[in-house]
């Protein structure tokens, strides 16, 4: 069986969470869904790659067709699923580029200081949201890109919001993880055994 879904026009998270419920109700099959932008794209990839099933990405004339086999449809080898190590099911939602409120000179200091530690403390977390000005700490310039690429490294997730980016006109200027929209947010949060905020 195959379900094709235009999410062309669609704003973030529209196509990720249609595509989800095509996913959801199809016991097996194909489900094909067509965007007109790379966030959309990207973010409808890592859907299906969170959901563990086989995708294909395709470009024609700057729309994109993104293929999600399920059932005995699906082909993933075991080299297509990411390994990663023991984590613990914590994800850390980050605000603001400084830590605390007072002086932001001194909340620079503190936010350093806290990745490096987290790089230094197992279980490694789930993931690391950033949200508003947090984003900047993922883009070029950031003073903990070294310590979040480590962290990428050990299993734990880093995204950014794409809406957030575009605000503050960094989303070329991003560096590190990925671009994700709020259905993922609230997903990834929801589903976490431990939230924490700084």
């Amino acid at each position: 069986m195959e379900v094709k879904i235009d999410a062309r026009g669609l704003a973030c998270p529209k196509p990720v969470i249609e595509t989800k419920k095509a996913i959801e109700g199809l016991k097996e099959g194909n489900i094909i869904t067509v965007v007109d932008n790379i966030i959309a794209r990207d973010n409808v990839s890592k859907l299906a790659k969170s959901m563990m099933l086989h995708y294909t990405v395709t470009e024609t004339g700057g729309e994109y067709q993104i293929s999600i086999f399920k059932g005995e449809y699906s082909t993933q080898s075991e080299d297509m699923v990411q390994k990663r190590p023991d984590l613990a099911n914590t994800v850390i939602f980050v605000g603001s580029d400084v830590m605390g409120t007072g002086d932001d000179v001194l909340g620079a200091i503190l936010m350093k200081g806290y990745f490096y530690t987290l790089t230094e403390y197992e279980p490694f977390p789930k993931a690391i949201l950033f949200v508003n000005s947090a984003v900047k700490l993922t883009t070029e310039g950031s003073p903990i890109l070294d310590y979040l690429t480590k962290l990428m490294e050990m299993g734990t997730e880093v995204l950014s919001c794409g809406t957030c980016l575009d605000y503050y006109h960094l989303k070329d200027k991003l560096a590190v993880g990925g671009i994700t929209n709020m259905y993922t947010i609230v997903e990834t949060m929801q589903e976490a055994n431990n939230t924490i905020r700084i």
